[in-house]
């Protein structure tokens, strides 16, 4: 009886621990704050600072301009680890969510189409939560940035070579009400 009832707690852990996708738990409506959605392109002033506060400058995040229209960060074959030419991309978008409590995120983890269905979620996701941790070391909150992985199921590119390969392994930033 004792080992039945240790299975099946160790089945429940197992179970939790590999859930792909976190509960989320939201107010009653999400918050698109897209009140300047001009792109007047002018705001030259300020490259990260205090985004959709002021409102004068436009919107950040889709002003080209700014490092924050930037959404992909890519990964090298079957790595998860942010490469250093994509930390200050992944630091103005914790500082952005930093700066704006009210803003939340989700980073989407893909791979290229090599690997089986099961490795490249895995690998997905291991992706997006790198992106995610180097956010909370930016200062990022954890309520704001939630993970999922779609493997291989979302490519940007469908030759099988390597320059398509590459485009396809990347962790994109979507903001809410996007």
């Amino acid at each position: 009886m004792s080992k039945r009832l240790l299975g099946v707690i160790t089945l429940a852990v197992f179970l939790a621990a590999c859930s792909s996708t976190k509960v989320k738990e939201e107010p009653a409506a999400s918050v698109e704050d897209k009140s300047v959605n001009s792109q007047s392109g002018g705001g030259s002033s300020s490259t990260t600072g205090t985004a959709g506060t002021g409102g004068s400058t436009g919107n950040p995040l889709t002003d080209p301009n700014s490092i924050l229209s930037k959404r992909s960060i890519y990964f090298d074959f079957d790595k998860d680890d942010v490469k250093p030419e994509f930390r200050p991309l992944v630091e103005a978008h914790a500082k952005y969510l930093k700066q704006n409590p009210e803003a939340k995120i989700m980073i989407q983890g893909n791979t290229d189409d090599r690997g089986s269905r099961e490795y490249n979620l895995a690998l997905g996701q291991r992706r997006a939560v790198s992106v995610k941790n180097a956010m909370n070391v930016y200062g990022a909150s954890d309520n704001q940035i939630e993970t999922v992985s779609y493997g291989k199921e979302k490519p940007r590119c469908t030759e099988a070579t390597e320059t398509c390969w590459a485009q396809n392994r990347r962790a994109d930033i979507l903001y809410s009400g996007e």
